[in-house]
């Protein structure tokens, strides 16, 4: 996600600076409810501990706080933006998929509720993105995953079909 930020922020003209910084600790709260406040929370102690300036803390962390699709923070600068956008990239496409399946393996979910994932989010995201490099990278991306999630809906149909014969 990192790679994908930086060079979506080379492309916009962000601060490369704040999107790495914000990038590399987006996720340190990944397990808590609403984990993008929460770790928002954590990397200013971090980034202060660490030196950095109050504009640069505030930057990365409203960048943090509003990566999130569910978090409800609306992206004000375009650094924000881009950290949102590089999330919602790594969510979807191939890797999207295997990291959708790969975490609800880890949570004992089924097939159908992470095909309700794909319904709720993964088929949304797409459509929520805000910088035009990102809406580039995506097409080929919702692409596969919207191809993918019809032909595991149409294979699911006829595993049922078959057994109700």
């Amino acid at each position: 996600m990192k790679k994908f930020a930086v060079f979506i922020a080379k492309r916009e003209g962000a601060n490369v600076e704040i999107v790495e910084k914000a990038a590399e600790l987006h996720d340190i709260a990944r397990d808590e409810e609403n984990h993008a406040l929460k770790g928002a929370e954590m990397a200013r102690e971090i980034l202060e501990k660490e030196g950095y300036d109050e504009d640069f803390i505030e930057a990365v962390c409203h960048c943090i706080a509003s990566h999130s699709f569910s978090s409800g923070v609306e992206p004000k600068t375009l650094e924000a933006k881009v950290l949102s956008d590089a999330d919602k990239l790594d969510a979807i496409g191939a890797v999207g998929v295997a990291r959708a399946f790969m975490f609800s393996g880890e949570r004992g979910r089924s097939i159908e509720e992470t095909l309700r994932h794909f319904e709720e989010k993964l088929l949304k995201l797409k459509d929520l993105l805000y910088t035009k490099t990102a809406k580039e990278l995506a097409e080929e991306r919702h692409n596969f995953l919207l191809q993918f999630y019809k032909q595991i809906l149409k294979e699911l149909n006829e595993v049922q079909n078959v057994f109700k014969a």
